[in-house]
């Protein structure tokens, strides 16, 4: 049995797809079934009913790669501890960071970080909430910054900022002289939102009511919703004069930018936020570098948003 061995099935078992897990582990798919079958050949169980497009996991199979999974981040702990004599802010940190966040703090938080650790270098990576939750579990990361609400993950949870939502519409909108919208007044708009699987599209439907309640609904209340694929996408869509949309602050450097060919109005409070935070495992021993991108974050001056500080939370 290898550690090898280990990564794989707990790859398997999170794509449900051989060729899927390959593709994660960067192996070709003959290795990594060669692999799994000497595994299970090894353990004398089987651990994966093979069979139709989808692969399942066997009753007992479903216990040996959770342990597995404990294994894989027991050893990444290892690897951790044998550091801690070195400078936890040398070498690189691997930080993801979800997409409706990154293109808007990356930028200043790198620069911050060149400056003052310039010895630990980052090494970025943007994805989809629940992908990044994965790679940090895998020890593919070492801490990611996200938004709340977040699924059960076990980790070790600091917030960062509070971070308020803002209407976007085209300069010659009806309401682009309004100081104020109500969160209800926008079931009457064509709206533009991110598609599926982004937790910003979640969090807007969260907290714009009226939005949830009638997205789902055609013809009764909003006029029609379209998904895009990023907000910069969106952002553009909106320009042209197709609907209106909802940003996160940050994304909005000038609130009153008189050359844009976008108006952006506040929400009527309460006024719709998230949460941004920085996850890690409880693992993870370079504490000194969690409080580096900390203290990076705060100094990156992003518009709008409201600084919090709290204490490491499980």
């Amino acid at each position: 049995m290898t550690l090898t061995e280990l990564k794989y099935i707990v790859a398997v078992a999170r794509a449900r797809h051989f060729g899927h897990a390959a593709e994660a582990c960067f192996v070709a798919q003959p290795t990594l079934s060669v692999a799994i079958k000497k595994l299970e050949d090894e353990l004398g169980v089987t651990l994966f009913e093979r069979g139709g497009s989808e692969v399942s996991v066997t009753p007992l199979g479903a216990q040996i790669v959770a342990q597995a999974e404990r294994v894989l981040e027991q050893t990444a702990a290892i690897k951790e501890l044998a550091k801690q004599n070195k400078d936890p802010l040398s070498g690189p940190l691997r930080l993801g960071v979800i997409y409706t966040i990154g293109p808007y703090l990356l930028p200043p938080l790198v620069k911050n970080l060149i400056a003052n650790v310039p010895q630990m270098p980052l090494v970025l990576q943007e994805n989809f909430t629940v992908k990044l939750l994965d790679l940090l579990r895998q020890g593919e990361l070492d801490a990611a910054i996200m938004a709340l609400p977040l699924p059960e993950h076990g980790m070790a949870v600091r917030a960062l900022y509070d971070e308020p939502f803002v209407v976007a519409m085209p300069k010659n909108h009806p309401w682009s002289t309004r100081t104020e919208i109500a969160a209800e007044d926008l079931k009457s708009e064509t709206m533009l939102l991110l598609g599926a699987g982004h937790c910003f599209r979640d969090q807007v439907l969260e907290v714009c009511p009226e939005m949830a309640r009638f997205s789902s609904s055609p013809g009764n209340g909003m006029q029609r919703t379209f998904e895009g694929s990023s907000l910069e996408t969106i952002r553009h869509m909106v320009a042209s004069g197709i609907g209106l949309t909802v940003l996160p602050r940050a994304s909005v450097p000038d609130m009153k930018d008189p050359n844009g060919m976008l108006t952006f109005v506040r929400f009527q409070d309460p006024v719709p936020s998230r949460r941004v935070v920085i996850v890690w495992r409880k693992s993870f021993t370079r504490r000194a570098a969690i409080d580096a991108v900390v203290k990076a974050v705060a100094d990156c001056g992003l518009p709008g948003v409201e600084m919090v500080t709290l204490q490491a939370a499980a």
